[in-house]
């Protein structure tokens, strides 16, 4: 067994080296053709930052796939399955709008016509949604109409999700890449421990998405020097999409119960944690597919277009309530971690009691780390020097009168502050900004714009 995790680390290391060595000039080319779009109302960055980081990614992507097909434990992959080769045509194709629209800024119409079309593509190479597991009924097989809808459904609410969440630096790639880890634990499980050979595509798609997450990370982190926009955001959740398609649709039920219980068993809903991880590929991105619902409702409820952008998302309300940007960003990963491998805990260890308790204690530690803006306790004086600015407590300071008999009565010098001063400053600039408020640097404000921005807009005054 050892080798083949060699050759899936192979086939991640040579992903994820491509999409960072790649991830460089394709930021040149893009300041070069221009894919630097203005600030927007939503946007938290400060300054201008080039999009197309999905053209490195898309490169990873196929030396991934190359590389796997010349390893002798994944060649068999590309030999006994067309999925591979369906996955290539439906990213190639997202990937191509992707770009055309971090340049161009195409209608949202057209981008949901060309996930659809992408996911058909998918669908005409084999790469579909064969029968469904659901507790108390048993395995539903669908027909060819049921089976395309649902698994066009899945692409296009996937490649949401995931564009959704990309609205701070890393956020979009670390969660995917968790979500992709947690698949991947489950769907090399299946492969090589039961022998389970349609998990096979599944396992390939989740290590050489990871990798692309990898290689485009170092890159993508606070502050970010280059956006994935939505030639990356789509096509990783387009891969995602596909490796919860392959496991979801191709693996039979029946199988699963022969290996995890050893005999056939008549009542689905017996074999509860067995077909959790069925369904894992939708509860990795259980909070990006909430972020979508909650914008849905709330654009629809104000009477806005639900393709209409704003700065209600999840992330931009870790931003609203005090958090700074990195933290959020890492608040974001805890919650997409302790769903994914709780889901993966639980499946693997469903008669043992401590996954729940270790799931519940983890929420709760999430719920305070969440809850930190709220509370800013401060230390006592003697510890000042050990603790971060935000929680010394202030000291008072006597005034000097030498100094104050220097100053002559009602003059212009320039008074000492005190610390209760500087810690006040300090305290302001640290408050949450309502979202949406522009003017002000800092995580939770739209910054001002860069100097060139500001010295064209004196220019063009009269």
């Amino acid at each position: 067994m050892g080798q083949p995790v060699r050759d899936y680390l192979l086939t991640l290391c040579v992903t994820a080296a491509v999409t960072y060595l790649l991830t460089g000039p394709v930021r040149k080319f893009a300041i070069a053709v221009g894919a630097m779009p203005a600030i927007r109302a939503r946007d938290v960055h400060r300054e201008p930052t080039p999009r197309l980081g999905g053209i490195a990614m898309f490169g990873g992507l196929c030396a991934g796939l190359i590389v796997a097909d010349h390893l002798f434990n994944l060649k068999s992959v590309f030999e006994l399955s067309d999925e591979p080769r369906a996955l290539l045509s439906g990213a190639a194709l997202i990937w191509l709008i992707g770009v055309l629209d971090d340049k161009f800024e195409i209608d949202a119409l057209i981008k949901l016509g060309g996930q659809m079309i992408a996911a058909a593509v998918m669908v005409i190479q084999g790469l579909t949604i064969l029968w469904l597991p659901i507790p108390g009924v048993g395995t539903v097989a669908l027909t060819q109409w049921q089976g395309t809808l649902l698994t066009v459904a899945l692409v296009v609410i996937t490649i949401n999700a995931v564009n959704f969440v990309d609205g701070l630096d890393g956020l979009a790639a670390g969660m995917v890449c968790i979500a992709s880890a947690a698949f991947f634990l489950y769907a090399y499980r299946l492969w090589y421990g039961y022998g389970i050979e349609a998990a096979a595509p599944a396992t390939l798609f989740a290590a050489i998405l990871m990798g692309m997450c990898l290689g485009f990370l170092p890159h993508n982190m606070h502050p970010a020097r280059i956006f994935m926009g939505d030639s990356g955001s789509m096509l990783i959740g387009l891969v995602l999409a596909a490796g919860a398609i392959s496991i979801t649709g191709q693996v039979d039920p029946d199988n699963l119960k022969i290996f995890f219980e050893g005999s056939e068993r008549g009542a689905t809903h017996a074999m509860f944690p067995v077909f959790i991880p069925l369904v894992l590929p939708l509860t990795i991105i259980a909070i990006p597919a909430a972020d979508l619902v909650l914008a849905i409702v709330r654009r629809t409820w104000n009477g806005q277009s639900p393709f209409a952008a704003d700065r209600g998302h999840l992330h931009h309300r870790l931003l609203e309530i005090g958090h700074s940007h990195s933290r959020s960003v890492l608040i974001m990963y805890f919650w997409s971690a302790l769903i994914a491998f709780g889901t993966v805990g639980y499946s693997v260890h469903a008669a043992s009691s401590w996954i729940v308790f270790a799931i519940v204690a983890a929420s709760a530690a999430g719920l305070v780390l969440l809850l930190m803006p709220r509370f800013t306790p401060q230390a006592p004086h003697w510890a000042n020097r050990f603790v971060p600015p935000r929680y010394r407590r202030p000291q008072e300071e006597a005034p000097d009168p030498a100094y104050e008999e220097e100053q002559p009565a009602g003059g212009s010098g320039v008074q000492p502050r005190s610390q209760d001063a500087r810690t006040g400053e300090e305290d302001a600039e640290r408050a949450p900004v309502a979202v949406g408020v522009s003017g002000v640097n800092g995580a939770t404000a739209i910054g001002p714009r860069s100097r060139l921005s500001d010295r064209r807009s004196l220019d063009s005054s009269p």
